[in-house]
Order: C-alpha cells, then structure tokens, then sequence
C-alpha cells in the first residue's frame, strides 16, 4: 500500500461493529450543536420482506428514541410486490422514483432513486442505506454520521465490513464482496493507489454532504457506489473521505451472472473516470449451453449518469424555497 493510502487509513478508519459502540448522545449534541438536519435515504426495489423491518427501527430508534434523523424516505423503483405499502405501514415516507422530477424522465437502477432523493429530502446530511440488510443493523446510520457530525473536514464516509457468502447451505464467513475483490479493487489499485485503504468501495451504506453529494453526477445503475467515490476524490480529495467499520453486512447473496451484470457496470463507469470511455462497448455478453450449444447473451453495461443535482432548474428552485 503507498503511503498515503496507508496513512489515509489509519487515521480515517474509525469502529462501530454494534449498537453499544454507539454514543448517542454526544452524536445528538454534535447534531445540534452544528445545527444539521439529516435524512436518510433507502432505494428499494421489491423489497417487501426487508424494507419495513429496517424502516421500524430507525423510526423507533433514530426518531422517536433519539431524534437523530429527520426524515426517512423510502424511493421505490418500480416495485411490483408491497415494498411501497410495507414501508410507508412501518413509518417510512414513501415515493416512486418515477413521479420526482417527471420532466428529466425515469430509468431504472438503484442510482437514479439515489439521484432523484435529493430533490425530496432538505437534510445538509444524507445517509444511503440499503434495503435489503438481513440481522441487526441498527448502529449502521448514526455510526456513518458520526464522522461528519465530529469532524467538519469529513465529507463523505462509507461503510465496511466483513461480508458473509451463503452457497447452497454453506456460509462462509467473509467470502462475500466477490465483485469488489474481483473487478473493483484491482481496478481502484491500479488507477487510484490513494484508495487502497477503502475497505468497501461497492459499500451500499455511505453518508455523505449535501453541498457534495449534489456537485458530483450519479450513475443510474451499479455503478453508482464507485462513480460516486471517485468523483468524491476530486472534488474534496482524499482527506475528506473517510470509513466505518460496521462489523457484519448479510444480505441475500446474487447468481453469477447477474454479478457479472454488476461487474460489467462497475467496469464501465471506472473506465469512464479514466478517460476510456470510448473504448467501452457498452454491451456484456455471456453464455449458456442449451444441451446443444453455448448461446451468447448480451446485456447493456454502459454508462448511463444523471449530471449533478446543483445544475437541474427545478432543483434549484426547491432549495431556494426551503430556504
């Protein structure tokens, strides 16, 4: 690891495995004492058998317990199960991705619900968390702000942890990640070596500023995490970037192509950043054996990005009106 990349690591890599690590208290005085208001922010996407336990809990927790959060918004992307209904029952606000900023159009993937959540939220935090978590996760979104409410020269912070991988019965207890540790980490090594130290850069739980978050474009699909960080790099650079280490993250494990599907996309918003877009076919195509001949598949992987939320009109005008 070069030098820099270690010494961001030791001094922006923080631990807060599980609830008892979390002083809430001082996080709340910290939250006022800067006068913040935070908004946390879950895409989902038929995720009825998740969604309304996670939303419970900050609700319960974050909300009513401690008032850490002030709003909750679920932004739900073209569900065709109760995710919708679930959510809202258990304390979430509720939008579809599709009626936000109707006249900039609707696309799918998890980036443009992330996108479009800007316009419906009025939090100088914002905190992305997944919504498809399995176990207890509680502690994730106040051990994500409590860099940016501690340190002002913090301005984004995303989550890592160790990734349990579930095949077929059979768990091991970090084999997850396999599209970071495949595609994502030797890509970031070998064109950005200062974020070496990022334990988690596919990470689906982060926090970040709003003045930032709103500069920077975002990818509409899986590569949202890693445009994200890498345009968070050169607008605030490496110092304002830091971790969390959140102990365990379970979620329910995905086939091999469809994290090829994944890889191809994190692939083509990496190349993009490194001025090799042109070169990007913009297609992935894999194969299967029909019992009498591979049969090639092709899928779209290209590059699809909302530009920065600070230059739409309507934007703009939201936030002159909230004041």
């Amino acid at each position: 690891m070069r030098p820099d990349a270690r010494a961001w690591f030791d001094s922006r890599t923080t631990s807060a495995p599980s609830l008892a690590a979390i002083d809430a208290p001082a996080l709340l005085r910290a939250k006022r004492r800067g006068g913040h208001r935070i908004s946390v922010v879950l895409p989902a996407r038929d995720e009825e058998a998740t969604v309304g336990r996670l939303v419970a809990d900050i609700v319960e927790r974050w909300m009513r317990r401690v008032p850490l959060v002030d709003e909750l918004l679920v932004v739900d992307s073209d569900s065709t199960d109760a995710t919708a209904a679930v959510a809202r029952a258990a304390g979430a606000d509720v939008v579809a991705a599709a009626d936000l900023l109707p006249a900039h159009g609707n696309r799918s993937g998890k980036g443009e619900a992330l996108w479009k959540s800007l316009a419906a939220t009025t939090g100088d935090l914002v905190v992305f968390h997944d919504s498809d978590l399995l176990g207890d996760v509680s502690h994730y979104v106040p051990a994500l702000l409590a860099p940016l409410l501690t340190d002002p020269a913090v301005g984004y912070v995303k989550g890592c942890y160790t990734r349990p991988l579930s095949v077929d019965g059979v768990t091991s207890p970090a084999g997850g990640g396999r599209v970071t540790e495949l595609t994502a980490r030797p890509l970031l090594n070998a064109w950005w070596p200062e974020l070496a130290g990022v334990i988690q850069p596919l990470a689906g739980e982060y926090a970040g500023r709003r003045e930032y978050l709103e500069q920077v474009p975002f990818s509409s699909g899986y590569g949202i995490e890693i445009g994200l960080l890498l345009d968070l790099l050169d607008l605030i650079g490496l110092s304002g970037l830091a971790q969390v280490d959140l102990g365990v993250r379970r979620h329910t494990s995905q086939s091999q192509d469809a994290l090829s599907r994944m890889a191809g996309q994190v692939v083509s918003a990496v190349l993009a950043r490194a001025g090799q877009g042109g070169a990007v076919s913009g297609l992935l195509t894999q194969f299967e054996h029909d019992g009498h001949g591979f049969v090639p598949r092709s899928s779209p992987v290209a590059v699809d990005e909302r530009p920065p939320m600070a230059t739409i009109p309507e934007y703009r005008a939201l936030r002159s009106a909230s004041g």
